[in-house]
């Protein structure tokens, strides 16, 4: 892919040396030289010095051709005008901005931007650790469903993975083993001290968690 990435701090530098180790082609902007620094020595994308919403220069990075663009700066009206000019000027296929105001995120996602609110993230898994520490909503966007971790023993062990799904509520899609992590099939067996990674509408997390005997926490 074809990267665009606005914001030269940590996560964006952490960003641009992610994509550009997995192969993709990165192009970093930045209105601070020095701020390329964090990239280090095995980055190999392109960096350029100036504002993310200026058209001569998003040409000249090439955003004609980009995949997707990520205004992650460390200012919100920036982060939001390089969106808008990424995905209504130049149409670019993926756009993302991060936002730091939880009202300004609920705002311009009504837009029709992808907004990634840093502030609401945290705060979620924060909360999810505090109250409900097999369960995780911040993983999947939206309030309806979520992800939960639940641990092979007793009356689970030797039953197979259509045995315990349940349409509409209860998906296994993943098992930690001590191998590593696989995608199982219908068929697959469970063993003692596998750790199912499970969706679970939220809804009925009460009858998932009586159904399989977890407690709160």
């Amino acid at each position: 892919m074809y990267v665009i990435i606005v914001g030269c701090g940590r996560v964006g530098s952490e960003l641009a040396k992610l994509l550009s180790g997995e192969g993709h082609d990165v192009v970093i902007i930045d209105k601070d030289q020095k701020s390329f620094n964090r990239l280090g020595d095995t980055f190999n994308g392109l960096t350029v010095v100036g504002n993310g919403f200026e058209l001569e220069l998003l040409k000249q990075a090439g955003i004609e051709k980009a995949d997707a663009f990520c205004a992650v700066t460390n200012g919100d009206n920036t982060n939001l005008v390089s969106a808008q000019v990424a995905k209504k000027i130049f149409k670019v296929p993926k756009v993302f901005a991060r936002i730091y105001d939880p009202q300004r995120a609920h705002i311009y996602t009504t837009l029709g931007l992808d907004i990634i609110s840093g502030t609401i993230l945290f705060a979620a898994m924060l909360r999810d650790k505090i109250i409900e520490s097999r369960f995780s909503s911040y993983l999947i966007e939206t309030k309806d469903l979520g992800v939960i971790e639940i641990e092979v023993k007793n009356d689970l062990a030797g039953k197979t993975i259509k045995e315990i799904d349940i349409p509409g509520e209860f998906l296994v899609v993943a098992i930690k083993k001590l191998q590593g992590v696989i995608i199982p099939l219908p068929q697959t067996v469970l063993k003692e001290k596998d750790t199912l990674m499970a969706i679970v509408k939220v809804a009925s997390l009460s009858s998932i968690r009586e159904k399989f005997g977890l407690g709160e926490n």
